[in-house]
């Protein structure tokens, strides 16, 4: 996987469009296989928080995450999802040296919009494996945290233009916020990455229903030692405004910014503590 954008000035906030016309056009073709798969990734923010009404609008993302349920395995329905993404004209990607990527795959037509597929880890899967062999030319990515997606998603309805141009409305699994941030989280523990400790907070600060609804779905998640492992990487990370997640977030958004490690330590430390009080009802 090739490493994100340090700052925000990496991202051109307009291919966020390109990303959503490519989920959708890829939504009409799958059609009955959209109940074994679940949006994550740095779409998820803009599907969840109205960006016509949003003061701090999300910087996008210039890819296409699709978390796979491990049932895709049954009758090995993979088959036909990757059939039709053959006739739908995607290909693997290829990296910097020319080789094939079979986890990420794109459309032979500008602009050009990637897509990568992951997968939650099997029972009995390695520790170190990082990507699951499906077919020849077809893998995904082992995503900790993916299967919490598939206990908290909601429906999204996306409709527009797909990157055929094509009107077409389609309704998808877009992971939960309370899955999202704790996916971020792991992510954020496992490279670091300025752009994952920016996605989770920002989705703390800006989900319409709130941090409290957040920290209630997400107390729903912790009988999984991974939610239970993300709720103590955020503690740890978040621990203090001088803490990493704090400054790499206002590293993403703008060095040095107090006010914005502030702000990000606040969604964090509101969160924690909004977990602490229904841990202590219950």
């Amino acid at each position: 996987m090739t490493a994100k954008p340090r700052t925000a000035a990496g991202y051109d906030r307009t291919f966020v469009g390109h990303v959503r016309a490519t989920c959708l056009y890829v939504a009409t073709k799958l059609g009955d296989l959209l109940d074994e798969v679940v949006i994550v990734g740095g779409l998820v923010p803009s599907l969840l928080v109205d960006q016509r009404a949003a003061g701090d609008q999300h910087v996008g993302t210039a890819d296409l995450d699709v978390g796979l349920a491990l049932a895709i395995f049954d009758d090995k329905r993979y088959q036909a999802l990757t059939e039709r993404l053959r006739s739908a004209g995607f290909a693997p990607d290829r990296n910097e040296r020319g080789n094939p990527t079979r986890q990420r795959w794109q459309i032979e037509r500008p602009p050009k919009v990637t897509v990568d597929f992951l997968i939650p880890p099997a029972a009995g899967e390695e520790a170190d494996a990082r990507v699951k062999d499906i077919e020849a030319d077809f893998a995904a990515i082992i995503a900790p945290g993916l299967r919490l997606a598939f206990r908290d998603q909601t429906k999204v309805v996306i409709e527009g233009r797909t990157l055929l141009d094509e009107e077409a409305r389609r309704e998808v699994w877009v992971c939960g916020p309370a899955a999202f941030v704790a996916m971020k989280a792991l992510a954020f523990r496992g490279r670091g990455e300025n752009k994952d400790a920016y996605d989770l907070t920002y989705m703390l600060r800006n989900h319409p229903l709130g941090i409290k609804s957040t920290a209630e779905q997400l107390g729903q998640l912790l009988d999984d030692a991974e939610a239970t492992n993300a709720v103590a990487f955020l503690d740890e990370d978040f621990k203090t405004v001088d803490s990493l997640g704090p400054r790499r977030v206002a590293q993403f958004l703008d060095e040095g910014n107090e006010a914005i490690q502030a702000d990000a330590w606040g969604a964090v430390r509101g969160l924690l503590e909004s977990l602490a009080r229904l841990n202590a009802a219950s």
